[in-house]
């Protein structure tokens, strides 16, 4: 576009260590939230700068860098999204039936996605973009993506600040002839992390080890920066809070869609790659092909 509309827990010592088939999948060390005080005073002080601050509704559309004349020499990112994976069915009582996905957002542009967010409300924080030059050096970019501090419940650790509307997850009906039809289901999961959970795609221009840590966990930050490497995965397994679509009462062929950046909130080389599919016949009994 060329502009933009304006499982199982382990527990090692303190820290919380949740296990994929024996590999750490969601906290990380930088995850565990350690003692924080309370600054009331100057979070109040920054909520009221941010309140005087011009609504982001009222600026000027912002034309995508990464595909215009000087894209050449810019490493932009661009984010794309497995197929849902490691699906299973949970029964949870009369109209509940969710099944369940696990996601892998991947990292695979010529540079980092890279976002800056600075606090303008209680829970809430706008963003800047960060996108680094061929050679050195870097630009900034106001984006339309949100952070919101999510609770995901204590079971996955609690709050974390994570990027509003990231992904979504819908489910088509597939038509007799094999095309797709409308989304009859869609999955209540918005936010994610931005972060190097899992290489998984090993290359030059991939770092050997983690840049971005685990989602910041503290309330009280002003300012905050989440990201993935390139080559990078931030990993989500089925059992994880809202990794999951109502499929109570459907019958039939249907395709499980994943998409990221659905609102098209980033500025990406590529916005044709956000999306996959994985067919599944439902009643769900495992098989992933109709």
């Amino acid at each position: 576009m060329s502009s933009r509309k304006t499982p199982r827990i382990r527990i090692t010592g303190s820290h919380r260590v949740v296990l994929r088939f024996g590999r750490p999948t969601i906290a990380t060390l930088q995850d565990i939230l350690g003692p924080v005080r309370a600054r009331i005073s100057v979070l109040a002080t920054a909520l009221l700068v941010a309140a005087a601050l011009p609504a982001a509704s009222q600026a000027a559309p912002v034309e995508n860098p990464c595909e215009g004349k000087e894209a050449k020499q810019l490493l932009c990112p661009n984010l794309r999204i497995g197929p849902a994976s490691e699906l299973y069915v949970e029964d949870n009582g009369p109209g509940r039936v969710l099944l369940r996905a696990t996601s892998d957002v991947r990292s695979r542009g010529r540079g980092p996605m890279e976002l800056v967010g600075k606090r303008n409300g209680w829970r809430t924080m706008r963003t800047n973009q960060r996108i680094y030059r061929v050679g050195g050096g870097q630009i900034t970019v106001s984006s339309d993506a949100t952070l919101r501090f999510t609770d995901v419940g204590a079971y996955w650790g609690g709050a974390y600040w994570k990027v509003h509307q990231l992904a979504q997850f819908n489910l088509r009906a597939v038509e007799p002839d094999g095309s797709l039809g409308a989304v009859v289901r869609t999955s209540p999961k918005l936010n994610y992390c931005l972060r190097d959970l899992e290489r998984t795609q090993p290359s030059a221009v991939s770092p050997a080890s983690r840049h971005y840590p685990g989602c910041n966990q503290n309330p009280y930050r002003s300012r905050v920066t989440l990201g993935t490497s390139v080559g990078w995965s931030d990993i989500y397994p089925a059992p994880y809070q809202q990794q999951w679509i109502n499929v109570a009462g459907l019958s039939g062929c249907f395709s499980f869609e994943m998409t990221v950046d659905p609102k098209e909130n980033l500025f990406e080389s590529n916005e044709r790659d956000n999306t996959s599919q994985r067919l599944v016949s439902l009643p769900f009994t495992g098989i992933t092909t109709c």
